[in-house]
């Protein structure tokens, strides 16, 4: 008990020498709140939709003959050009179907020529027989006998002839079959998977690959309902839907670990069909791929600016979320703060808001600490009344 008498007195004889020395204790001096003045500017909103690379001509390639599959000269992800050749099939029988074709066709050629040198011979006799019998050398029925030799030949001829022009038909498949044999890249792409192997037996029904056309890749993505209805307008003529996507800015795509690709992309197609089950819009943005950057199958996000005008933003620090309310202090002419309801949509950018209602331009808000006000609450300090202080 004697300690604690001890201790007080210590305690209040410091208070009484601090007092003494007239030492000035620090005061708390009132801060002021960060706030803003509602005005109205323009401002670009990122629309991002969910969006699949495709290459832009896509090809399966499928063998146009049957037989054994003799060499794969290509490997799976290889980059490919236009006209190089892919696989190449067992050639023997069609070369052997070739050389008959020909064979038939050297063979129709002679039987024309000789077809043709008959019909001569009969025409020469028939003009002759024709000159005897207005002579009257001749009978009338020799005359005839001439005249249906010639017709005969002439018919022997006209057969010669489609017998020429069907061989001529089967050397030109036989050649195309063969030509079949060696399989090129229709288009300069992206070898896919090769699901088979040097010796198997192919068919049309058989499919080698897929050949991604990579060039130019399209981003194939969905439009929802409401911007259909706010940005596409349903309805309009096609002239008009393609003078809408003309005058859209370039997209952007950005791939799912957030790298942005390079190139930037345009808005190519918007199906003039929506989707009953879905309520969208099946949308292309194509992207020039230079570098074979992008590969058929890679998913990402197709971002589109669009510009908004006239429209009010705040900071999101701005708005405090109370159950099904959204609310921002409004700073009163008398330095307090009051809750005011307002209507917000997302910017995207993930810093603003756009407020629809609820404030008007000239307003003033608390911008950082709004979470920490209380209705009423003093929220701005003069600098001179602090000085008073």
């Amino acid at each position: 008990m004697e300690k604690n008498r001890v201790n007080l007195a210590w305690i209040l004889c410091t208070v009484i020498a601090l007092v003494s020395c007239n030492l000035d204790i620090p005061k708390e001096e009132p801060s002021s709140y960060e706030t803003m003045t509602i005005e109205k500017k323009d401002i670009e909103l990122p629309m991002k939709f969910s969006a699949k690379m495709k290459g832009q001509s896509d090809v399966t390639i499928m063998p146009q003959v049957s037989g054994q599959l003799m060499k794969i000269c290509v490997s799976e992800g290889q980059q490919v050009r236009k006209g190089q050749t892919l696989f190449i099939i067992d050639s023997r029988n069609a070369q052997h179907e070739l050389e008959a074709a020909r064979a038939n066709l050297q063979a129709a050629n002679a039987n024309l020529t000789a077809a043709m040198a008959q019909a001569n011979s009969a025409k020469l006799e028939y003009e002759s027989n024709q000159n005897l019998f207005d002579k009257k050398i001749v009978s009338s029925y020799m005359l005839e006998n001439s005249k249906n030799s010639y017709n005969q030949a002439q018919a022997a001829v006209s057969q010669a002839k489609a017998a020429v022009s069907q061989a001529n038909a089967s050397v030109s498949r036989a050649r195309v079959n063969l030509g079949f044999c060696t399989i090129t890249a229709p288009v300069t792409g992206i070898i896919g998977e090769i699901p088979v192997r040097g010796g198997d037996q192919v068919t049309p029904m058989t499919q080698l690959t897929v050949l991604s056309g990579n060039t130019t890749m399209d981003a194939e993505f969905s439009v929802t309902k409401s911007i259909i209805e706010s940005q596409v307008q349903m309805g309009l003529k096609i002239s008009d839907k393609e003078k809408h996507m003309a005058n859209l800015p370039d997209v952007t795509f950005v791939m799912k670990n957030g790298t942005e690709y390079p190139h930037k992309g345009r808005i190519t197609s918007l199906t003039g069909v929506v989707d009953a089950a879905t309520g969208s819009l099946a949308c292309k943005a194509s992207f020039p791929n230079p570098d074979g950057h992008l590969f058929s199958g890679i998913q990402g996000t197709v971002v589109l600016p669009i510009s908004q005008k006239d429209v009010m933003v705040i900071p999101q620090s701005a708005v405090v979320r109370l159950q099904d309310k959204t609310l921002v202090y409004k700073v009163k002419s008398d330095s307090t703060a009051t809750a005011i309801t307002v209507t917000t949509t997302n910017t995207g950018n993930g810093k603003d808001v756009i407020v629809t209602e609820g404030l008007h331009v000239g307003d003033r808000i608390v911008t950082v600490g709004a979470n920490n006000v209380q209705e009423g609450q003093r929220v701005l300090y003069p600098e001179a009344e602090k000085n008073k202080k």
